[in-house]
């Protein structure tokens, strides 16, 4: 039960589809609809660069985050600390108590995926698509860094895709095979709102963002809150980070104790 539990703890945190000790930015509020242009309509390609422009920019994201933690029903507050390598790795650590008890550790590569489960004493090593067992099977190691930094799907972001305005906002959407995602933007041109479904196989993602806080000549959410449901399978994760630092050194520390079994 409890390998389920951090399993689950994993798939969480990969879905979000999450040190430095500089104090928490301001946060950026949106405008009001009305005080905000409106891009021309009818050019698709100019007002996908204009959202695009507005992406995060970075090499290296360092995050701190209080969670709370819902696993079909079952309620926990955890820390998160996550560590970012743009397009290399995502390394994160789940603690308990406090920060007192480290439950879980975690590496994520394009490929690869190692998962440590401190209290049962157990590494688990699988490749990247282990995780399609929890999400759909077009969710590859992009799309996890994208939605951890609030930065939108690239495969969405062509022209194949429905862009419209809806009550003074952009709102893109459309079908990657069995896929159906839409994304809501703010008056700030940045995300507030994410879905993926796929009716097919009874898998649904929502990821809000809200509190965007200005980083590297760019904006981001410092709330998050994610909702998944895989068959009768539900979790939920709402995190509020308290330290964000961008492009410093860091460390992934990962090393496998003697006394540990790995689970291939």
């Amino acid at each position: 039960m409890k390998r389920n539990i951090l399993n689950s703890i994993l798939i969480g945190a990969c879905v979000l589809g999450m040190v430095g000790c500089r104090a928490k930015k301001e946060i950026v509020k949106a405008p009001p609809v009305a005080t905000v242009a409106t891009p021309v309509v009818d050019k698709k390609a100019e007002n996908l660069a204009t959202l695009l422009a507005k992406e995060l920019q970075y090499n290296t994201l360092s995050l701190k985050g209080k969670a709370d933690l819902a696993i079909d029903g079952n309620e926990n507050n955890v820390t998160l600390n996550i560590r970012i390598k743009k397009d290399e790795k995502i390394w994160f650590s789940v603690t308990a108590l406090g920060g007192a008890l480290e439950a879980a550790r975690g590496v994520i590569t394009p490929d690869s995926l190692l998962l440590m489960n401190r209290l049962q004493k157990t590494i688990l090593r699988k490749p990247l698509s282990y995780i399609h067992d929890y999400t759909n099977k077009q969710v590859k190691f992009a799309w996890l860094q994208a939605i951890l930094t609030g930065n939108t799907i690239t495969e969405f972001m062509t022209e194949k895709s429905e862009l419209n305005q809806e009550n003074g906002v952009w709102v893109l959407k459309g079908t990657a095979q069995s896929l159906a995602y839409r994304t809501l933007f703010n008056t700030l041109l940045k995300s507030t709102e994410l879905t993926l479904n796929d009716a097919a196989a009874a898998q649904g993602l929502k990821v809000s963002y809200d509190k965007y806080t200005p980083l590297t000549n760019g904006l981001f959410p410092s709330q998050v809150k994610i909702a998944s449901a895989v068959g009768n399978k539900k979790i939920s994760v709402a995190v509020e980070f308290v330290k964000i630092d961008a492009n410093g050194s860091l460390e992934f520390p990962f090393s496998v104790p003697k006394n540990y079994q790995v689970i291939n």
